[in-house]
């Protein structure tokens, strides 16, 4: 073997390693992504009134709202940040704005991006409460 297929060898395990240490680290980002997106640490139900419903972002377009939670009157509520992924659940809430809903959620922790929403609670289902 001469200097030059000497040369291609090396070459051709440089692009090798390379190409592994490129493509592995991004395969377990993908696939821990995936399971923080679809494996939910936590579900239920919260009631109150909407206060805000938008869409926010600069490059990743989000559907982020506000729910204000009170117990009592005279006492300053709670505000409950949520996102929500799923359009349907977006064209419902744009309509009920400032009126009482419940809410049905799960909570995804360590989701590695805001392109998938500003909080870690997605609502997936709404329906308006009666005064």
């Amino acid at each position: 073997m001469g200097v030059s297929g000497l040369i291609s060898t090396i070459r051709g395990r440089w692009r090798t390693i390379i190409i592994v240490a490129v493509a592995v680290p991004l395969l377990l980002l993908s696939f821990y992504t995936w399971l923080a997106l679809h494996g939910d640490y936590s579900s239920g139900y919260r009631s109150g009134t909407l206060q805000k419903f938008s869409r926010k972002g600069w490059l990743c377009k989000t559907e982020e709202g506000e729910l204000w939670q009170s117990v009592v009157s005279n006492v300053a509520p709670t505000i409950w940040y949520f996102t929500v992924r799923e359009e349907a659940v977006a064209r419902a809430l744009d309509t009920m704005v400032g009126r009482p809903v419940r809410l049905h959620y799960t909570e995804h922790r360590g989701i590695p991006t805001s392109c998938f929403g500003d909080t870690p609670y997605y609502v997936d289902s709404v329906s308006a409460l009666t005064e």
